[in-house]
Order: structure tokens, then sequence, then C-alpha cells
């Protein structure tokens, strides 16, 4: 019997070949990676997802009133299909094998980036090409837009995290005052 990490990668490989018969890869990778990074935040919708006395059809019904039209057709059957196998609990993990796979696909890295306000397209391409210089590697950009990053921005690639917040300028000013 496979273990977790094989059944994720096994969803993730499944869901990456789906999208890309139905032309439809970009979208619903960007799109699950929103959604999934959302079910990270918000622990009430995680809990009704991950709710084993919540019937399936509820768990879909809760999925269709958030995303509505937001979201392709392919990208609610996925979710859907993720629900009614009992996958809701490793979503995260599926999510994010899949945004590797289609990455690695593609001869590029992962780079999540979350930002207090949405990046413009300029933004994108300039982060994007500091990150490969940093990183040596070519990017894929996720962005993600989150509150609670005060000024400037976190990117992590792979294990690696570049932190350019002001939180984090004025805590390494804090230390170097302490050393003086």
């Amino acid at each position: 019997m496979p273990g977790p990490d094989e059944r994720v990668q096994g969803y993730a490989q499944a869901i990456f070949q789906i999208a890309e018969a139905e032309d439809a890869l970009e979208a619903v990778e960007n799109e699950l990676y929103r959604f999934g990074k959302a079910v990270e935040q918000q622990s009430q919708l995680r809990d009704a997802l991950t709710d084993p006395a919540l019937p399936a059809e509820r768990k879909k019904a809760v999925i269709d009133d958030i995303l509505g039209d937001r979201a392709s057709k392919h990208t609610v059957s996925i979710l859907g299909f993720l629900i009614d196998q009992g996958r809701t609990r490793e979503l995260g993990g599926i999510i994010d094998e899949l945004a590797r796979v289609a990455a690695e696909r593609r001869q590029r890295a992962v780079a999540e980036v979350r930002s207090a306000i949405p990046l413009d397209d300029e933004h994108r391409r300039r982060l994007t090409e500091a990150l490969e210089r940093a990183t040596g590697k070519k990017i894929e950009l996720k962005v993600l837009v989150d509150p609670s990053v005060v000024g400037g921005l976190v990117a992590r690639v792979g294990d690696q995290v570049i932190d350019g917040t002001i939180r984090r300028r004025l805590e390494l000013a804090r230390e170097r005052l302490r050393r003086v």
C-alpha cells in the first residue's frame, strides 16, 4: 500500500496530467495554489473541509460558494474529486507537489512570494529576475497577497527564504545596535 507521500505525489501527477490534457494547466495550477493557501490561512474553512462528519456534498457546496465563477470548471471539478476521495487533509501537500511538478516540467523552481499588495507585471518581472540571480535557477513566481506582511515581501524558493520586509530590516538594525 502506498505511503502518504506517494499518495500525495500520485494525486499531484494525476491532476497535472488531467489539467495538461484539458489544456488548462496554468489556470488550474494557479487557482488551486491560491485556494490551498486560503485554506491554510483560514482555520474555519480548513476545519469545514476536513471535518469527517460533514458530508462530501456539503463540502462541495462550500467550495462552490467560495469559488463561484472565480475559478475554472476544471479547478472546481478537481477539488470535488479530492473531496470525494477523502483527501482534503492532504490538499496543501497535493497542491504544493502539483506546483513543483509543473515548474519542474517547465524546468523552473517555484518561488512563493508574499506581499501586502498585488504586484503589477513590471514588479513581477523584476522580482523574477532578482530571484533567478539570487538562486541561480529559473523561477516560476507564485504571488500571494498577505496583509500581515509589513512593507516589502517574503520569498521562499525551496528551503531558501528571502525576507525583504520592513519588519525584518528593523530586526536587523536592532541587532546591529545591540552589538555596538
